[in-house]
């Protein structure tokens, strides 16, 4: 029997038709298929401050973005689809990874339980030609520095407006085949991880 895998899902836009929520969810089919439980979630349920150090130690980590935390510590790693906004990742998105690395009790500011040792897979998806491959360079970089292991594998979906079918699919068959790659192949390394 192979070691259980549990993987969180989301996507950095806030926007109900996101085009990013659409790619993760390819991707969080595509980890499933590899036996891989996925949680989709969305962080605007979060209720998520910005990021206040006087907050914190006035009041410690709010409810909304414990309650994030506390999900990414009982997961192996993430799906993440990230849009681009202005050549980098949405503040929305740094503000929740910022919210979930900060230290609970017995924990330093490097001990990032949330992060440290886990699997990541980056996409996204963007009107533009580009699909947003300037924003996941800073992703990569923002989580590889917290200890997550990031899939070599990424896809930026250009011209996302008019990519998708009715119900969901990628238009571009290629695409929608390497974005749910992606998701399995998440799954493999953090079943890799913990079997080691």
């Amino acid at each position: 029997m192979s070691t259980k895998v549990k993987l969180i899902a989301f996507s950095g836009s806030t926007r109900k038709e996101s085009h990013n929520k659409r790619v993760v969810e390819i991707a969080a089919a595509g980890a499933r298929a590899a036996g891989a439980e996925v949680s989709l979630i969305d962080l605007k349920d979060f209720d998520l401050p910005f990021y206040d150090a006087d907050l914190e130690e006035a009041h410690g980590i709010p409810a909304g973005p414990q309650k994030l935390k506390d999900l990414f510590l009982s997961s192996d790693g993430f799906l993440i689809a990230s849009p681009e906004y202005n050549g980098s990742m949405p503040g929305f998105l740094k503000n929740a990874i910022d919210w979930a690395s900060r230290p609970g009790p017995g924990e330093t500011p490097t001990t990032l339980r949330a992060f440290r040792g886990k699997v990541a897979g980056i996409m996204s998806a963007s009107p533009g030609p580009w699909g947003g491959v300037r924003g996941l360079a800073h992703l990569r970089q923002i989580l590889s520095g917290m200890a997550v292991l990031v899939a070599a594998e990424q896809l930026a979906v250009p011209n996302a407006t008019d990519a998708f079918e009715l119900n969901g699919a990628l238009k571009n068959g290629a695409y929608h085949t390497l974005i749910e790659a992606i998701g399995k192949r998440v799954a493999h390394l953090a079943r890799a991880m913990k079997e080691a």
